[in-house]
Order: structure tokens, then sequence, then C-alpha cells
């Protein structure tokens, strides 16, 4: 327990006061996380499992779906940056034990969401077929990939107004509310998958078209129950609390000023992600169909970088309303350390059983193979991943956002495609060289957001 010592996770702060014993320490973060690591491992699961379904279907369909990935977040990168806005400000406002504040920020932030969906989509929707050609669909994937495209955007509304009230109640500590949520939402989609893609039960047999289905109406659920968690007068986060829709500069302004430069760094990602996906997709259909498994394996150890990345965000945002850098610091630096712990979980099981994995999709040969380096090269990458993420969470909870979008245009717009290019045809590597610069990428973000973490310039941001 020496390793939750608060004396030496405030690091370089000064005790402002009564600092909490190492058990509470432990008990409040592990309160916290534990449920969005349980959200994040059963969205990962849910995925993993949809996949699999889906790869009965031929390798083209994992292929088909994988592509879709990318376009979706781009499209979805305004609405992920309000996101994060959103659980800084209401954590900070928790923290300032202003709740009227907090409703008004959720309110003001969903309005947006709304008149913004309309949009997005619509565009999006309308122009499928031209951004997957883009991305590297080829031949036999672009039809399956603009079907299961144009249904999940079409739907998109429920997903987002779903996201973004479940991270305003994990900006408040409530993150059982979005573990409940996506729980349900995803019981219900691996239901429909399995009653859609191969038409089971009497359903119709609809394939790719299926699981983008299962995915809206397990989306419908999670909208339903999101918004009937902000409906109780109980509640900290209750969408009546005051009468009307007031908008107010000061609530706008922080939206903004958080938002725009999460946003930046969405789009920096995006653009990264997609060259590299376009990098990927020209190493042909079974090449990228071992890729998407291996991220679809990765998206298991993000459930721990998530769930700690949740937990700091809120810590850290409700410590700095309540004028306790000190215990902004503690709470940071408990998420990291249980981050380096579970990392070293994750390393041995991708380590011994990666190529297992890999077999619950496919028994091609060419995909096994690559299945156990690629695994390798993850059981490394998962310390870097999982602490940069934590970190991230760290100062984007206290509104560093600017720093961390930067962080993000130096390594995922320039590092992660230059090296998977260099790796992948220069040096001849294919598919691993890929992989190869995505280790890179993740080893920059890592230096660079604990760099900024240790020097403490995070805690003097005013949101």
């Amino acid at each position: 327990m020496n390793f939750f010592e608060p004396s030496k996770l405030i690091g370089k702060f000064e005790a402002q006061g009564e600092l909490p014993t190492k058990e509470y320490i432990v008990k409040r973060t592990i309160g916290i996380a534990w449920p969005a690591v349980v959200e994040s491992f059963l969205v990962a699961l849910v995925s993993f499992i949809d996949n699999i379904m889906v790869s009965g279907l031929g390798t083209y369909a994992i292929a088909a779906v994988g592509l879709t990935t990318q376009p979706k977040f781009l499209a979805f990168a305004f609405f992920i940056s309000l996101n994060v806005a959103t659980s800084a400000l209401v954590a900070r406002r928790k923290g300032e034990d202003d709740q009227d504040a907090a409703n008004r920020t959720l309110k003001q932030v969903l309005v947006i969401m709304a008149v913004m969906l309309v949009i997005v989509t619509s565009v999006f929707v309308a122009f499928t077929e031209p951004l997957l050609r883009l991305v590297g669909a080829q031949e036999d994937t672009i039809g399956p990939a603009s079907d299961y495209f144009r249904i999940v955007m079409g739907f998109g509304f429920f997903q987002i107004i779903s996201m973004t009230i479940n991270a305003a109640q994990r900006g408040v500590g409530n993150t059982k509310i979005a573990m409940r949520t996506n729980a349900i939402s995803n019981g219900v989609n691996i239901i429909f998958n399995y009653l859609l893609i191969h038409g089971n039960f009497g359903f119709p047999a609809l394939g790719v078209k299926g699981a983008a289905i299962a995915t809206v109406i397990g989306s419908v659920f999670a909208f339903l129950i999101s918004v009937a968690s902000i409906c109780h007068p109980d509640g900290y986060l209750y969408i009546f609390h005051e009468k009307g829709i007031k908008f107010d500069k000061k609530t706008l302004r922080s939206v903004v000023d958080i938002s725009s430069s999460t946003m930046a760094e969405q789009l920096f990602m995006r653009i990264g992600f997609l060259v590299f996906t376009m990098i990927v997709a020209r190493l042909g259909t079974t090449a990228y169909a071992a890729h998407q498994i291996g991220m679809n394996c990765m998206q298991l150890s993000f459930a721990f970088g998530d769930g700690f990345n949740v937990a700091a965000v809120s810590l850290i945002g409700m410590s700095l309303g309540a004028k306790r850098k000190d215990l902004a610091a503690m709470y940071g630096s408990a998420c990291q350390r249980f981050g380096m712990t579970f990392s070293a979980i994750m390393f041995v099981f991708f380590f011994l059983f990666g190529e297992t994995l890999f077999s619950f999709f496919s028994t091609d040969p060419e995909i096994i193979y690559l299945g156990g380096v690629i695994t390798k090269i993850l059981a490394i990458r998962v310390f870097l991943q999982i602490r940069q993420v934590i970190t991230a969470g760290c100062l984007k909870g206290a509104g560093d956002t600017k720093f961390v979008a930067m962080v993000a245009f130096i390594s995922v717009t320039i590092v992660r495609p230059l090296g998977a290019w260099v790796f992948c045809y220069p040096l001849g590597w294919g598919l691993i060289g890929a992989w190869a610069g995505t280790l890179i990428d993740q080893c920059v973000r890592c230096v660079l957001n604990s760099m900024r973490f240790k020097t403490g310039k995070w805690s003097h941001i005013e949101i």
C-alpha cells in the first residue's frame, strides 16, 4: 500500500490541508473507476463478439465493418470534443458546489448537440461511398461497408445524446449509471446481432446490414436509459432543475474554450488514424482483416486505460473546483499507478493468449501468423497506451486541452502515419511495420503527456 502513500502521490505540490489516508485514496479511486472499467470492457467485448459474428460471413465482412470506424469517428469528432468539455466542466462545478451551473452546462450542450447532429449526420450519409473509397475500401468491401455506415450514421442521434449524458454523469462521479446504460444496450446489441446477421429464430439474414441495425437498436435502448437518468429530481443532474433553457456567456465561453482544443485534438487524431487506415488498406483485404482483428483485441486493453481516464477527469475536476491542487495531483498519480498495475496483467495476457484470440475470428494461416506478431507488439504497447490515456485524462480534467491537442498533432497526425509508411513500404515490413509505427506513436504521447503532468502547469488553468 506504500505505492499509494499520499505524501508521495502529491509530488512537488504542497499539502493545502489534511490529506486522506491511502486506504481512502484507493477506495475512492476504485469506486469511480471500476464501473467505467467494466463499461469500457463491455463495449470492447461486444465489439469483439460483434466481429466474431460478422466474421462468419467471410474476411470481406470483417474488413468492411472495420473500414467504417475512422470515418465514423471523424463524423463524431465534434461531439466527442463537447463530451470532454461536459465532463470537465460538470466535475469542476460539482467541486465548486454549484449544482445549478452543472445542470445549465448539460442543458446547453444537449441543445447544441441536437442541432449539429442533424447537419453532420446528413452530410456524412450523403458522401458515404466517396469517403469509404478514400480510406481504402475495395470492390469486395465497398457495398457492405456503405450499407453499414449509412445505417449507423443515419441513426447516430441516439448514440451521441446517450454519450453526452453519460459524460456528464461521469463528471460528477456517477459512473455506475453509464455502466448500466452500456451493459443493457450492449446486451441488446448482441441479441439482435445473433438474430439479424445470420437470420436465427425466423428473423431475416441481413449480414452486415443486420449488424448495423443491431447497433442502432442497442443505441436506442442506451438513449432511453440515459435520458431517464436525468429525469429524477433526486439526482445531482436533473434536466428540470431549472425551468427552460438559459444560455449564459460564462458557460458557453467555457464550453468553447475546452471543446475547441479538444476538437482540434480529435481532428488531428482522426486525420492521423484515417491516413494510417489508408496505408494499411493498401496491403489488401486479408491484411486489413488481420489488422481489424488486432484492433478489436487492443480494445480489451483500453478498458483499464479508459476506466482510470474517467476517474482522473472526475477526481481532478472536482479537486480543482474545491481549490485543492494537492488532491488533484494525488488522484492523478493514483490513477496512473493503477494503470501500471493493470498494464502488467494485460502484457501477460496478450503475450500468452494472443494467437488464441485471433483464432476466434479466422483459421486462415496468414491471419493467425500476423496475429501472433501483432499481439506481441500489443503486449509491449499496452504499457505506453494505458499510461498515456490516463495521463491525458488528468490533463483534460484540469482543462489543459490545448497541450493534449498539440501532442495529438505531433504524434498521431505526423509520427504514426509517417512511421507506419516507412516501416510498411520502404522497409517492406508490411502489416507488422504498420503496427511498429503505432508503437512509436504511443511512446511519444506517453512521454510528452507524462512530462506535462509532472510540471504541474495544468493545475493553474481556470475553466
